[in-house]
């Protein structure tokens, strides 16, 4: 190698080297890195017992009080996102539980949330003054910056799974928290007349002015939901990836329930094969009732009632149910924020 040449080498090493100094770094080497040919994510495709949660869950209710743990909620960490904890890189999941007698103290953020009721009676929520009951299978709304406290006056443990967008929200840096300084909210509105209100079909209260991005409904009750699956009956194929799938909607505006998560519910009928579909947005399914398998790109997933499984986004996922059978599965995703701004995908093959 030549002087001039060696001279050049260290020239250009040096010229490296003063770019870290005044803040700046050559976009020729980390092109590739930067505009990706297909997303590529963290998180990896995992499978959460619900009863092995619940044994655990059991356990610290046990051994701690009310005041070491207000909130009892087991997060499901996926192995890729320990740091900070998350279920998906934009979306979490987590076991809650509260138990005859105790009372979750109001607070706010402006991470949206959702409860969806698993098991138990006798406890109520209350968002923004407006008392909401707690059933199994029910979708229960807490919209970003909303007042919310739990009261369980019922008999026996009340089960949830917790759904929030934290990890997005905590990305774009708009997160914001407060504590209400009192034990429970003040009840200002009707028990229950949010759905009383707004789940009759296409019914809208004309007297009422629209505000806000999120779902007015406070309660998608199963009862309903229950009812919507029968009216369909088994006659109709539905989706090939997803079955009887059905889309929990804002009676305002005709789409997803929160600007940033979107929620479905999903009849899977005897012996269903589903087609291999993967989409640009983080999923996540929760079982409701029923039992089957869930491949997630080279993982297969043995599944049943209160189990919860995290897809990241562009894999591939089939759903199986054995014969004699059929299942219901719940999802949400962050397909409203990947549509808003037109990244949004999907794809679907055979097998």
């Amino acid at each position: 190698m030549s002087q001039e040449t060696t001279q050049v080498g260290d020239n250009v090493a040096s010229a490296y080297e003063e770019l870290k100094e005044i803040g700046a770094a050559p976009l020729w080497r980390f092109y590739g890195n930067l505009f990706r040919k297909e997303p590529l994510s963290q998180a990896v495709p995992y499978h959460w017992s619900y009863e092995r949660f619940r044994r655990s869950i059991e356990f610290f209710t046990g051994v701690m009080s009310l005041e070491e743990a207000e909130r009892r909620v087991l997060m499901m960490v996926n192995p890729g996102l320990q740091d900070p904890p998350a279920t998906l890189t934009t979306l979490f999941a987590g076991l809650q539980t509260i138990m005859p007698g105790e009372t979750a103290r109001p607070h706010r953020h402006t991470s949206n949330a959702f409860r969806f009721i698993i098991d138990g009676t006798g406890a109520t929520t209350t968002v923004n003054g407006e008392v909401v009951e707690m059933r199994p299978g029910d979708l229960l709304l807490t919209p970003g910056w909303h007042w919310h406290d739990h009261v369980h006056a019922g008999d026996g443990p009340m089960y949830w799974l917790d759904g929030l967008d934290y990890p997005l929200v905590n990305l774009l840096e708009g997160s914001f928290a407060e504590n209400l300084d009192a034990p429970r909210q003040e009840q200002t509105v009707p028990t229950g007349l949010s759905s009383r209100m707004f789940t009759h079909g296409r019914l809208n209260p004309a007297f009422l002015t629209p505000a806000g991005q999120s779902s007015p409904i406070g309660n998608y009750s199963w009862e309903q939901t229950q009812a919507t699956f029968d009216a369909i009956g088994d006659d109709l194929e539905g989706s090939r990836s997803d079955g009887i799938i059905l889309d929990y909607v804002n009676p305002w505006t005709g789409g997803p329930v929160m600007p940033t998560i979107g929620c479905r519910i999903a009849r899977l009928r005897d012996g269903f094969v589903g087609q291999a579909r993967r989409t640009s947005s983080n999923m996540i399914f929760h079982v409701v009732e029923g039992s089957g398998t869930t491949q997630v790109g080279d993982h297969s997933f043995t599944w049943q009632r209160g189990d919860t499984i995290a897809v990241p986004l562009w894999t591939w996922y089939r759903h199986m149910v054995a014969a004699g059978s059929h299942a219901t599965l719940f999802s949400y995703t962050d397909e409203p924020v990947r549509r808003s701004l037109g990244f949004f995908r999907e794809e679907t093959r055979e097998g």
